[in-house]
C-alpha cells in the first residue's frame, strides 16, 4: 500500500481545500458541464485514504471516490471527471492490482461519471457471454434508470448497463453486502446512495457536498422535498460512536465532494437544509415573491458556512423556492 492511516477527517478536510479553491475559481454550479471545464488534477496529488482496512477514498479537486478492494477485485464508487480518469486510475492500480469488477455511480454529473469510460476499459467481469474463457465482456456499471438519459452521448462501454428503477439493488464482493439505494427527486432524478454494510461506509454522491449547500437540479428532477428525505435516510443508515463520541468510530459517510462526515456531521446538514426548507416555505405561504424571499435572507446563520462557493446561497434558495412552488400548487384546493 502506498499511504498509512491518517486521521481520515483531517487529512481529506486539506484535500477539501483544494476543492473549495478550485470551485472558487470556477463558480461551481453542480451541472453537468462542470468538470469538463476544468484542469485534470495532477495524478501525484490525488490523496489516497485508507479509512477501512479494505475501503479507500481518493480525494482530489474533483468528486470523491470510493474503492473498495478484496480479493474479488476492485468497486470503484463514481470515476470523477474524464480529465481526471487517468490519474484516478493510477491511484486505484496502487491501491489494488486485482482488475476492476463494477462501477457504481450515485448520479449524473460529469464529476462523477465522467471517468466511467477509462475505467470500464481498464475493469474486467466476472463471468463471460459464452464466448470462450479469456472473453472479456463490458465492466458492470451500475447506477439507477434515471443516470442513462444524461450520459447517452457516452461511448457505450461508459454508459451504465445494469440499472434499476426499484428501491435497492444488492450485490456480495469481497465478503461484504454492498447495498445500492435509489433516492428519487433529490439532487437529480438519478441519484442513489452506495452501503458498504461490513466497512460501514456509505457513499452519498452529490446529496450531501461538505462544502456549500446542497446543489438541488430542478431541471433534472431535483426536489427539495427528496434532498430532505435521502438525508434522513443517510441518518437512519449511520451509526454515531456512542457511548464516546470523540472516537474516530462509527459509520463513515463519504459526501460527493469535501471531508469525509459521521453520523453527527450528516444530522446537523440535514437540521440546517430543513431549517432552511421550513423559513423560505413560510416566506412563500405569506405570498413573498423569489425576489422577497432571497432579500429575508433565509439562509442567514449559515450562508458564512455553506454560502462560500460563489452564487452558492442564491441557487439553493432558487431551486427550494422552485421546488415549494410546485407543491405549494398540488395543495391548492
Amino acid at each position: 500500500m502506498a499511504n498509512t492511516k491518517p486521521d481520515w477527517r483531517s487529512s481529506l478536510r486539506v484535500a477539501a481545500l483544494a476543492a473549495v479553491g478550485f470551485a472558487l475559481l470556477l463558480a461551481l454550479g453542480g451541472g453537468p458541464s462542470t468538470a469538463s471545464q476544468r484542469p485534470a488534477t495532477p495524478a501525484d496529488s490525488l490523496e489516497i485514504l485508507e479509512v477501512r482496512p479494505s475501503f479507500f477514498v481518493i480525494a482530489s479537486a474533483g468528486a470523491n471516490v470510493g474503492v473498495q478492494v478484496g480479493d474479488d477485485g476492485v468497486v470503484v464508487v463514481d470515476t470523477g471527471s474524464a480529465a481526471d480518469a487517468p490519474g484516478i486510475l493510477a491511484a486505484i492500480q496502487r491501491i489494488s492490482k486485482k482488475p476492476i469488477r463494477y462501477i457504481i455511480n450515485t448520479g449524473p454529473d460529469l464529476d462523477h461519471v465522467g471517468g466511467n469510460e477509462a475505467l470500464a476499459k481498464a475493469g474486467q467481469r466476472f463471468f463471460s457471454g459464452g464466448g470462450g474463457r479469456n472473453e472479456i465482456l463490458t465492466t458492470p456499471i451500475v447506477s439507477v434508470e434515471g443516470v442513462v438519459q444524461y450520459v447517452e452521448s457516452f461511448p457505450q462501454i461508459a454508459i451504465p448497463n445494469e440499472t434499476f428503477h426499484y428501491s435497492r439493488k444488492a450485490m456480495y464482493l469481497n465478503g461484504e453486502p454492498i447495498e445500492v439505494l435509489n433516492q428519487p427527486n433529490a439532487h437529480t432524478d438519478g441519484d442513489a446512495i452506495a452501503f458498504f454494510r461490513r466497512s460501514d461506509v456509505v457513499l452519498a454522491g452529490d446529496l450531501i457536498d461538505t462544502r456549500q449547500f446542497p446543489v438541488i437540479d430542478v431541471a433534472r428532477g431535483g426536489s427539495i422535498q427528496g434532498e430532505i428525505a435521502a438525508l434522513n435516510r443517510i441518518v437512519e443508515l449511520a451509526v454515531p460512536s456512542v457511548p464516546d463520541a470523540t472516537r474516530e468510530a462509527g459509520t463513515i459517510v463519504v459526501p460527493g465532494h469535501g471531508r469525509l462526515c459521521d453520523y453527527y456531521d450528516v444530522v446537523e446538514y440535514t437540521d440546517m437544509v430543513t431549517i432552511i426548507r421550513d423559513r423560505v416555505r413560510e416566506l412563500m405561504k405569506a405570498g413573498r415573491s423569489l425576489a422577497d424571499v432571497k432579500a429575508a435572507q433565509p439562509a442567514k446563520g449559515y450562508a458564512g458556512r455553506y454560502g462560500t462557493v460563489a452564487g452558492a446561497t442564491d441557487r439553493f434558495i432558487e431551486a427550494i423556492y422552485q421546488s415549494l412552488s410546485q407543491d405549494l400548487r398540488k395543495e391548492k384546493p
